[in-house]
């Protein structure tokens, strides 16, 4: 009865007329902050805390959960529609989601998104109110030796995404916990890899390196292409409803993705940024067909859609229960806690008046209820959001080049991460043409910190014999099964074709390129064991404590290097040829597709060259109007409206609202002087 009556305070609680309109508020800045890319939900709640001191608890919680809450589902969105993460956490569903929109399916992957994500907040909502007895148990069960093992686990399991060929996703994984490396190591605080620059100190961020691993491939992708985002007529809104049928077609898998969020957000450190990959190799893996894996496969949508929202629940159990914050956002949400004078632990599950029970219930309904708002009107412009695909490339892009650069800028308010965004962004450009790919880089730059913090302290506390331990023998076991039998059943796929045709295949191979062969697909594999093993004959002077996760990761992701080295000369694979980098998705003629490619990527230097000597306030309005009236060829008027609501939105939300003030580019800086 205790339960049930604090249940149903904390939903009166929240119905209360000042807590509802704060909820509200605090969703309509969720909303505009998922779905603008790179302003991330912890910046948000940072700066919403000095809001929530005259607030009461309830209140405090609704407003900012309210907030947290939905940045997620908006953040899909911008995904879906456009390929760029709202989120770091919605990155995975570019994957499938952004294919679909370009298929002219975009109606239909927002339905399936949204209703998943819908169906997976709900989830975790639920777990908080039934799992908190029971999982404290499992979690203090979990020492650092199963940490460091699931870490590498994450990174197998994500490896499946490279379709066929798992070298490459494991190698991709080695290489994204190795850039997590960079910075100062956390144990013995020895710079590594940082070349005497202050800005690598603290090292590099998630988000520059996603919104450059996928924004702007996806942005030289529709310049090349010279269409709208999609390629096709977007359907009418019937494709909505298709995707809502979708995510009860595939319930199980739903409801599977949603469980495996929930749980793996509970675990410290194994937040939304490392679910929404394995979320994503698991619906992967589910298909009959996996050819159609980043094709537009609505399994990809749904995987990671519910998977993405189940996470606030289960990393607000450990939060709520013991005082360990399982994310970023959670820590910065237990510095709410600490202003409304609330200890997190025991007391949050005692009833009132000697507990905070009901408190903990509001934090259920807050999370259902802010999901149902939001999803509810997200389906009331649907038709229109959808509609937005067709637009001409050419209007988009401009957009889109300005939110990617606002975007790595707002994480540190760092003119450095726009470097990051390039290097990035033309690192994913070449990945995706040599078809290694980019998300075991993103999950293992995720993973690194604690995966290294999780090997030393096993390490040091267990020696050798923290391999002995019988969870850490059962995620290897585990580990080995995700890595064989993909193999196997390759193998088995093999058997299926006739003995003749694989000899002729491999004759014609032969005759073709010999025995010996070297391509660019070689060449950029060339590059990746001589940067490894740099880093590698680099690291020699670490030490043993600052220097043991280097060589643990790079010593074996060199070798598995130099075997995919192996296979791209002397396997029986096509080569990528020198044109490679000019293949596109639709026919376009490769002297066209050259020309078009060389101008985005000179228009996307040319972006931050602007705003480094400029600064955003006056950079913006020009290099869009400049592109709008030089590559978009739009009539004056068009352009001049389209480049004033989109500085006025941009300036108005950044400046004003959330005080995030555009620095003074370097002419801008010298003509007003030292004053």
């Amino acid at each position: 009865m205790e339960m049930i009556s604090a249940l149903m305070s904390g939903l009166m609680q929240v119905f209360n007329w000042s807590t509802f309109s704060l909820m509200m508020i605090g969703i309509a800045i969720g909303f505009v902050v998922g779905i603008l890319p790179g302003l991330g939900g912890p910046t948000a709640m940072a700066l919403m805390l000095p809001f929530i001191f005259k607030m009461s608890a309830v209140e405090a919680f609704a407003f900012l959960l309210g907030m947290t809450a939905v940045t997620a589902t908006t953040g899909d969105i911008t995904s879906v529609l456009f390929g760029v993460p709202g989120e770091p956490t919605t990155a995975s569903t570019i994957v499938d989601g952004h294919a679909m929109a370009r298929n002219g399916e975009a109606g239909r992957a927002l339905g399936a998104v949204l209703m998943s994500s819908l169906v997976g907040a709900i989830f975790g909502a639920v777990a908080i109110a039934v799992a908190i007895p029971i999982v404290r148990p499992l979690v203090l069960s979990f020492g650092s030796p199963e940490f460091f093992m699931l870490s590498l686990l994450g990174i197998t399991f994500v490896a499946s995404l490279s379709g066929e060929d798992q070298l490459k996703g494991i190698v991709a994984g080695g290489i994204g916990l190795m850039l997590a490396t960079i910075g100062l190591d956390p144990i013995a605080g020895i710079q590594r890899y940082t070349f005497g620059q202050l800005f690598l100190w603290d090292g590099i961020g998630l988000v520059p390196i996603t919104i450059g691993f996928y924004a702007i491939p996806e942005t030289i992708e529709l310049a090349v292409l010279g269409t709208s985002i999609s390629t096709q007529k977007v359907e009418e809104l019937g494709g909505v409803m298709e995707g809502v049928k979708d995510t009860f077609r595939h319930w199980w898998l739903v409801i599977r993705c949603s469980a495996l969020g929930t749980f793996m957000a509970i675990i410290p450190g194994m937040g939304a940024a490392t679910t929404q990959w394995l979320a994503y190799a698991h619906a992967v893996q589910s298909l009959e067909d996996k050819s159609r894996a980043g094709k537009g496969a609505v399994e990809g949508v749904l995987g990671p859609g519910a998977a993405n929202n189940s996470t606030l629940g289960g990393s607000l159990i450990t939060t709520i229960a013991f005082g360990v914050p399982a994310s970023v956002i959670m820590a910065i949400l237990l510095g709410a806690f600490i202003i409304q004078g609330i200890v997190p632990g025991p007391d949050m599950l005692i009833p009132e008046p000697k507990g905070h029970l009901s408190l903990t219930f509001s934090f259920v309904w807050v999370i259902i209820i802010s999901n149902i708002i939001t999803v509810a009107v997200c389906f009331l412009f649907l038709k229109q959001l959808a509609r937005v695909t067709e637009v001409r490339g050419a209007i988009i892009i401009p957009i889109i080049l300005v939110l990617i650069y606002l975007g790595a800028f707002a994480e540190k308010n760092a003119f450095e991460d726009m470097l990051v965004v390039l290097f990035f962004g033309g690192l994913g450009w070449i990945m995706e043409k040599m078809e290694w790919p980019r998300p075991p880089v993103l999950l293992g730059l995720v993973l690194g910190p604690l995966a290294e913090n999780r090997l030393f302290l096993s390490t040091d506390n267990y020696g050798a014999a923290w391999l002995r331990r019988p969870g850490v023998l059962i995620i290897f076991a585990i580990t080995l099964i995700g890595i064989v039998y993909p193999i196997i059943q390759k193998k088995r796929e093999e058997r299926g074709k006739s003995a003749s045709e694989t000899q002729a295949q491999a004759a014609v191979e032969r005759a073709r390129h010999g025995g010996v062969r070297f391509s660019s697909a070689a060449l950029f594999t060339v590059v990746v064991a001589i940067l490894l093993a740099l880093a590698l004959f680099q690291s020699r002077n670490f030490g043993y404590r600052a220097g043991l996760f280097p060589w643990a990761i790079g010593i074996p992701t060199l070798l598995l290097a130099l075997v995919q080295l192996g296979k791209d000369t002397l396997g029986r694979e096509k080569p990528k040829g020198a044109l490679a980098a000019w293949e596109v998705a639709v026919a376009v003629p490769p002297e066209v597709a050259r020309q078009r490619t060389v101008s985005i990527l000179i228009w996307t230097v040319g972006f931050f060259i602007s705003i480094w000597l400029l600064g955003f306030s006056y950079s913006i309005p020009v290099s869009m109007i400049l592109y709008l009236k030089l590559a978009g060829k739009e009539k004056w008027p068009m352009a001049i409206i389209i480049t004033f609501f989109t500085w006025l939105f941009i300036y108005g939300l950044f400046e004003r609202v959330l005080s995030i003030p555009f620095p003074d580019g370097l002419l801008v800086s010298l003509i007003k002087g030292p004053g």
